[in-house]
């Protein structure tokens, strides 16, 4: 096999090294790349990354330095848990930036997600919430940012939302994160929004509510469409009403307050005849596209199959043990990489787990896969 470069060595070769002196025994890249390895092939503790290494070591040296073999799980654990996590982001958005190519249009769909195994209940830790970005279209995911334990994710959405690249993008998210200083951001980044509506905007939930849901104010002319979805043993019937006629627009931003406000939507969901549907509704930045609308906010649920269950189900995020420094989070980095390329590798016809076990088993597959994540 001849070395190429990867994906470690384009986009994260000039990470800042923690460490100093005489701890300097195992170099940066050697320890990012044999981690990211590991995991793509089933890791997911820094043990389990050390036996990794120990049984390859022969293969990785055809490519990696190695100068003093391979590093303990405990280097390993030391290691990540000094590593900055906000230059491993910044390194990772640049990466999925390049790979990504996203178009006009495309979906970024933004939630959090809690790793449950970090919580550490002895040391008063909590568990470690990540809010990430996730391109609906692409399958990738785009960023992530690590929620502080004295704020919560509506504090850390401005920070991931300067990382990503908005231009022509329309960003989803549920109603946490519909808020004003949001929306600003992502017009002001070029981008558009969909935001869903809850009663945490008391004043403006009730004139959107009121005006759906009352005949007399009603407007005239409104915008539908109608989809109907067959899956998991139920048919799911959604019936979309957007509004976007100025007037009322500038009844429900009178004050301006909510960057570009275009249109308000209702959407109605039913998974059988004669069943009272539930009632969602919506603001955007976008103009009153019914069909265009429908499509931005089904992608939204992509994020939740595409990235969360995965990483709970082939990943077995919740169940890390990992607590010490920025540990769990620059792990959760490393799945978020590995993740993107198994989707990325297109050779093999294998479900994420069935490709983790090939990278496993097949070196030259493994290899594959890694080079799956240059452009």
């Amino acid at each position: 096999m001849t070395p190429k470069p990867s994906t470690i060595e384009q986009y994260f070769g000039d990470m800042p090294d923690p460490r100093s002196g005489p701890a300097l025994l195992h170099p940066l890249i050697d320890l990012g790349t044999i981690a990211l390895l590991a995991v793509i092939c089933g890791a997911d503790d820094w043990v389990a990354v050390q036996d990794f290494g120990q049984r390859r070591e022969t293969w990785l040296r055809t490519f990696l330095v190695l100068p003093h073999g391979i590093a303990s799980h405990d280097t390993f654990r030391r290691v990540f848990a000094l590593l900055s996590p906000p230059a491993f982001e910044q390194r990772f958005v640049r990466w999925v930036k390049d790979i990504a190519r996203l178009g006009s249009g495309s979906v970024i769909a933004i939630d959090g997600k809690t790793l449950r195994g970090s919580h550490d209940a002895s040391n008063g830790q909590s568990a470690l919430v990540m809010i990430s970005a996730y391109a609906s279209e692409a399958g990738l995911v785009l960023a992530q940012q690590a929620v502080a334990e004295d704020t919560n994710e509506i504090g850390a959405m401005p920070g991931l939302l300067k990382l990503l690249w908005l231009q022509d993008c329309v960003v989803t998210a549920d109603a946490a994160h519909c808020q004003t200083q949001h929306a600003r951001i992502i017009v002001e980044q070029g981008g558009d929004y969909v935001l869903a509506l809850k009663d945490n905007q008391g004043r403006l939930y009730e004139q959107v509510r009121q005006t759906f849901e009352t005949p007399a104010l009603q407007p005239p002319h409104r915008l539908t469409f109608e989809t109907v979805e067959q899956g998991h043993g139920r048919v799911e019937h959604r019936h979309y009403t957007v509004v976007n006629a100025s007037d009322y627009i500038d009844y429900f931003n009178h004050d301006e307050r909510w960057w570009h406000l275009r249109s308000v939507i209702r959407v109605a969901r039913t998974h059988r005849v004669g069943q009272t549907p539930s009632i969602h509704y919506f603001i955007s930045s976008l103009p009153g596209d019914a069909q265009l609308l429908a499509r931005c906010i089904r992608s939204h649920w992509a994020i939740e199959n595409g990235e969360h269950w995965i990483l709970d189900v082939v990943f077995r995020q919740d169940h890390h043990r990992l607590r010490t420094g920025f540990g769990p989070e620059n792990f959760a980095i490393l799945q978020h990489i590995a993740l993107n390329l198994l989707k990325r590798e297109t050779s093999l016809k294998r479900s994420l787990k069935g490709k983790r076990f090939a990278a496993a088993l097949d070196p030259t597959y493994l290899f594959k896969v890694l080079l799956a994540g240059l452009p």
